[in-house]
């Protein structure tokens, strides 16, 4: 089943916003791809659920060193040597703001979704799949460093079970 685009692109609108608001940064977006099942992940990954009209998984997927230059953004600048707590709950509140910017895009287009907090992954060779299904990968980039991470969103319409 194809993922409809109605479903994509509040994920992208948010992104940008988002992104835009906590870091002060632009980001393009580069080609969306489709994603077999199960994926490779980054060195560090939140994790989000998604229920409703529709339902699934989406996984920010961020080198560690994105991972800290996001963190750093988001504290005005401040140094981030190494992952810690803070650090850890920015990259945490950053992926969640991005996904409560989108459950408010799709409760406007009036599909009415609820997303769970977020859950945190770090590590090497991580691969996260779901029970059926492909990912929707969208690639981000920063304007000014050129420094990247991806959103991967697997979701199924309910409707479309029944």
């Amino acid at each position: 089943m194809a993922m409809k685009a109605e479903y994509i692109n509040p994920f992208i609108v948010a992104a940008q916003n988002v992104i835009n608001t906590a870091c002060n940064e632009q980001m393009t977006i580069g080609k969306l791809s489709v994603k077999s099942n199960p994926i490779m992940t980054s060195d560090v990954v939140t994790l989000i659920g998604i229920t409703g009209k529709v339902e699934g998984q989406v996984i920010f997927s961020f080198t560690e060193a994105v991972a800290k230059s996001i963190a750093s953004k988001m504290m005005m600048g401040a140094e981030v040597p190494v992952l810690n707590d803070i650090a850890k709950s920015a990259i945490c509140e950053l992926t969640n703001m991005i996904l409560g910017n989108t459950a408010t895009a799709f409760y406007e287009q009036g599909t009415i979704v609820d997303i769970t907090p977020p859950s945190l992954l770090i590590g090497k060779d991580i691969t996260v799949s779901t029970i059926k299904g492909d990912f929707v990968s969208i690639p981000l980039q920063f304007v000014t460093t050129g420094e990247t991470f991806e959103i991967d969103v697997f979701l199924i319409d309910n409707e479309d079970k029944q």
